[in-house]
């Protein structure tokens, strides 16, 4: 008799699809969930005889073996040792149906399936096609599991993203399209293979796949392009971006992981925090591990890891670009939900990745995952890079004057100014939350105080009673007496983009005791990472304080001040340096960063919206500057669809409008964002989300 053969398979795409939560993804080939069943159909040139045994054999990576856990063989209703098993459903006379089933903690991939035919003493394979195995956070045994059905909702499903940015006083939403079902899962398998984990030894990081700190750790490395010259993105952070793009530019994902593609995994340029953030979630998602969005205002990057960050000012109170430690007004990274038996079981749940390249960990440009809990509690010496994050969230701030001979005396030090309103997009809606709490007990708390001290023992192998008052170079250094005034800025009215600027130095004596004061004030342009970019005033007056008594100073700063010198940041930080005369040199810094408002776009749309139906919106775009502009443009980006409309000029402080008209071709929640440009400014944003409700 012939053979038993396989004349052709049905990998029922629809169901196994709808099973696995998969029905979104653009690629055509089977993408199923690992621990969990699929069907498929075989057919074949005759009916199954009492003599034929079937068996299955599944391989990934470019040389599979049992040993590494990248192939398996299991005959029908057998499990093996390898955890895949195979069944077979109710079948008729010219096909069967088939259940298989992958280990809850298999490696994640692109697999290859052969089908083992034996019939009588003879054994034969026919290879059957591919199929691609993701994490499953719906599967109780994945390490990736979660249990609350919104949240899976939220963190794997959702393509529309928020990312908080602004500063910790004025915090603003920015929209962004994550859209990982759109036609990237290849892109997203190919960046395994393209890192140079990969590269140093192919069959042990396939074979590592399965476990999500690796493959998280892996991907944090390849999303920037620092060491490796296929990384997604390179960053930049100062300077003109000509030729290429502003990372103010981009409203998602999926337009760059396309570009990187087209390039030949070139790195696409540029991008900043929140741009490497917002690739790296699409990524994950893409691959099943639940990740979201966090942004840390007041982000200090630690250099020197000693958790302080220094800051220099000269004499007259100018911000010095000397120190290599910084604090940023936001910094935006990743948490992903796993469990981390490597650590122990309390320490599973979030964990920070950050592709952002700040600093090198063994060797490499990555960093993570760092466990939430373990930043909490200061365990600065678990895997991986704890000690980053914790001083990111946690570190004190020192500010010091250098005098023109070179020497250095610090006039604060402030324990509670760095990681505030850390926050994350709430699950099912647009709103934020605030998870401080996840990162840190109370600032100013006695388990703050002995987290931080705990964290400084581990750094140093010895037990810490009081805060350093060390100099960054480790030499004992004086510490300003407090000079008897308080002193702060206070807005006379909200900033506006293209107005001026009018602020109140309000100075208070503390003292029974009269006070002449000095002050040295100066204003400069910056970005959000506190680089100064230009210097926009600079002044200083004196001021008679009595006993308890308080004063106003008024400073206006023009917008043909820093008109010109603003980036898409529109920051200014102002800065006053007050001294007590007749006391050797007591001084006061008092310190504001303004963030300019900008009121531009408005985005009006109908009460309902239908799938399969045309619908027009109002967006309305504005010239808030006292000079007429011109070269205005309106990008409106619809999932990954962009539109380009030229516009004509617009006078001084004139607003206009436009109506857009489209057809949305699915129900459920669609994010519309809106970027306008003109000659004198550009990447002003807006973006609405409309719920699409069903036919």
């Amino acid at each position: 008799f012939t053979d038993l053969t396989p004349t052709h398979i049905s990998w029922q795409p629809s169901v196994n699809a709808a099973n696995h939560h998969t029905n979104r993804y653009a690629n055509t080939e089977l993408t199923v969930r690992r621990g969990q069943a699929f069907n498929i159909t075989l057919y074949f040139n005759r009916p199954r005889q009492n003599g034929d045994s079937l068996g299955f054999v599944t391989e990934i990576g470019p040389s599979p073996s049992e040993s590494h856990r990248t192939r398996a063989a299991f005959n029908l209703s057998e499990g093996g040792g390898s955890g895949w098993s195979a069944a077979q459903g109710p079948s008729d006379s010219g096909s069967m149906n088939f259940t298989i089933t992958s280990p809850a903690n298999a490696v994640i991939g692109r697999y290859n399936l052969t089908l083992r035919v034996t019939s009588g003493n003879k054994i034969f394979s026919r290879y059957l096609g591919q199929f691609v195995l993701l994490f499953n956070p719906w599967c109780p045994g994945d390490d990736v599991y979660m249990s609350n059905e919104n949240e899976r909702q939220e963190y794997v499903l959702n393509e529309n993203g928020i990312i908080f940015v602004g500063n910790a006083r004025y915090i603003e939403a920015r929209g962004w399209y994550y859209g990982q079902f759109q036609d990237l899962l290849n892109i997203c398998l190919t960046m395994l293979d393209l890192s140079l984990y990969y590269r140093q030894d192919p069959a042990m990081d396939v074979s590592r796949r399965g476990d999500p700190k690796y493959v998280g750790r892996v991907i944090s490395s390849m999303i920037n392009g620092n060491d490796n010259d296929n990384g997604v993105l390179l960053g930049k952070w100062q300077g003109s971006f000509h030729s290429h793009e502003n990372p103010s530019r981009w409203d998602g994902s999926v337009v760059i992981l396309k570009k990187w593609r087209q390039d030949n995994y070139r790195p696409v340029q540029y991008g900043q925090c929140w741009v490497f953030a917002g690739v790296m979630c699409t990524v994950l998602r893409c691959l099943g591990i639940p990740t979201r969005l966090v942004s840390n205002f007041n982000s200090a990057h630690d250099v020197d890891r000693n958790l302080s960050i220094d800051k220099y000012y000269d004499s007259s109170g100018r911000s010095l670009n000397i120190s290599k430690d910084s604090t940023w007004d936001y910094h935006v990274w990743n948490e992903s939900w796993f469990i981390r038996p490597d650590l122990g079981r309390s320490y599973s749940g979030w964990q920070v990745l950050d592709a952002t390249p700040q600093e090198q960990s063994r060797g490499i440009f990555q960093c993570g995952p760092a466990s939430v809990l373990a930043i909490k509690e200061g365990e600065v010496d678990l895997d991986y890079d704890t000690l980053f994050v914790y001083s990111e969230v946690n570190a004190d701030c020192n500010r010091w004057i250098v005098y023109n001979d070179g020497t250095k005396k610090r006039v604060y030090c402030d324990t509670e100014i760095i990681g505030r309103s850390i926050s994350t997009k709430a699950v099912g809606s647009n709103g934020r939350v605030d998870v401080t709490a996840n990162y840190k007990y109370p600032e100013g708390s006695s388990e703050e105080r002995r987290v931080y001290k705990k964290a400084l023992a581990k750094i140093l192998g010895t037990s810490v009673t009081e805060g350093r008052t060390d100099s960054p170079e480790g030499r004992p250094s004086e510490t300003m007496r407090n000079p008897g005034i308080a002193g702060k800025f206070k807005l006379a009215e909200p900033p506006v983009f293209g107005k001026d600027i009018n602020l109140i130095l309000v100075l208070s004596n503390l003292s029974s005791d009269r006070k002449s004061v000095r002050v040295d004030m100066s204003a400069s342009t910056i970005l959000y990472t506190r680089r100064a970019v230009a210097e926009i005033l600079k002044a200083a007056t004196s001021v008679e304080l009595g006993p308890k008594q308080g004063k106003q100073i008024r400073v206006k700063i023009p917008y043909t001040h820093y008109g010109r010198y603003l980036t898409t940041d529109k920051r200014i930080q102002v800065t006053a340096l007050c001294e007590v005369m007749r006391t050797h040199g007591l001084r006061l810094l008092v310190e504001k960063t303004i963030i300019l408002e900008d009121t531009n776009i408005i985005i009006k749309i109908p009460r309902r919206v239908v799938v399969n139906k045309a619908v027009s919106l109002e967006i309305s775009y504005a010239n808030p500057l006292p000079e007429p502009v011109s070269r205005c443009v309106l990008l409106v980006t619809l999932m990954n669809q962009q539109v380009k409309i030229n516009l004509a000029r617009l006078a001084p402080r004139e607003r206009s409008k436009i109506y857009f008209e489209f057809t949305p071709r699915r129900a459920g929640p669609l994010q519309l964002q809106v970027d306008f440009s003109c000659d004198k400014f550009s990447h002003v944003k807006g973006f609405v989300t409309i719920a699409v409700a069903p036919a």
